[in-house]
């Protein structure tokens, strides 16, 4: 067996093809979706990851408010342009690219969004709406990796999942999403016996552990269909998954790659979100009225 490709490319360019529209709709409403991205160092992978961030931007036609800041800002200059930008109309995402500097307390930054704008989904009261399934800003990279199961037609309802890693980034929130969808969910992690016979047991096998090539060939069941979230980078600088990729690909009906499966993916829902922010802050102004997404009103302390 020969597994399909699940080309991410391919699937965040057909999205956004369909939001290009959403956005034009929303300007005709005197709206235009605006995202701030914040970034506090030099780290060179945040930056790329920004860089990528702006371009989708000038894609789709959100305006972009990149914010650059020196590795020694203060947690409390941090602060307050997150304040800045919560208050402004013409910001509707908000991104505080992670990791922070040691020097800065990522939660009490993370909890300072306004949970409107938090287009990376990491506000812990967002946290707790993606939990009982009411979730209007879901985190990026697992509900990119919804969407492309959902493209692929892959069937969910009664499959054996498991999730390889139990970050809060990844792997409990894909968790609590392929739980919704009516798979049968396994968590799997640094401490769990028997991983390899766990791993044989899935239908759907999400690795997301930032380990190369841990999850091996011959632990991927015949016909499974294998998501791998790992971007590892090895000595000689080639670039690699958390799956033993050309071995699993002999046993899986469907794999994504590493580079071009789920990291186009996380970008794309990243302007999702924030095209779902602003039209929700259109509608909490009765300027527009839609279905695209799912609504939260804010509450007095989060406008």
């Amino acid at each position: 067996m020969t597994a399909k490709i699940i080309d991410g490319k391919a699937i965040a360019e057909e999205m956004e093809h369909e939001m290009r529209a959403e956005v034009e709709e929303l300007k005709a409403a005197g709206i235009r979706p605006g995202l701030a991205v914040v970034l506090v160092g030099d780290d060179a992978a945040s930056k790329v990851y920004v860089g990528r961030k702006h371009k989708a931007c000038e894609r789709l036609g959100i305006t972009s408010f990149d914010y650059t800041l020196p590795e020694e800002t203060t947690e409390e200059e941090l602060l307050a342009l997150i304040a800045e930008l919560n208050a402004r109309q013409d910001v509707h995402g908000i991104l505080v690219q992670l990791p922070l500097p040691r020097h800065i307390d990522s939660k009490k930054v993370l909890i300072s969004l306004d949970r409107t704008k938090d287009v990376d989904g990491f506000h812990p009261v967002n946290v707790g709406c993606l939990l009982i399934d009411e979730s209007p800003l879901p985190p990026c990279t697992p509900s990119g990796i919804m969407e492309m199961l959902k493209r692929t037609g892959v069937e969910l309802t009664g499959a054996r999942a498991v999730v390889v890693g139990r970050s809060n980034i990844v792997g409990k929130p894909v968790a609590i999403m392929l739980l919704r969808e009516n798979a049968t969910v396994t968590i799997c992690h640094s401490r769990t016996r028997d991983l390899a016979e766990v791993c044989r047991s899935a239908d759907v096998l999400v690795a997301a552990v930032g380990k190369a090539e841990m999850i091996k060939g011959d632990w991927i069941k015949p016909g499974a269909v294998v998501i791998d979230v790992g971007m590892n980078r090895l000595p000689d600088g080639k670039l690699v998954g958390d799956v033993e990729f050309a071995a699993a690909a002999e046993r899986a009906s469907a794999i994504t790659p590493v580079p071009g499966g789920v990291g186009p993916m996380t970008i794309t829902m990243l302007m999702k979100n924030t095209i779902c922010a602003a039209r929700n802050a259109a509608r909490n102004r009765e300027i527009l009225c839609g279905d695209s997404c799912a609504y939260v009103s804010p509450a007095p302390g989060d406008r």
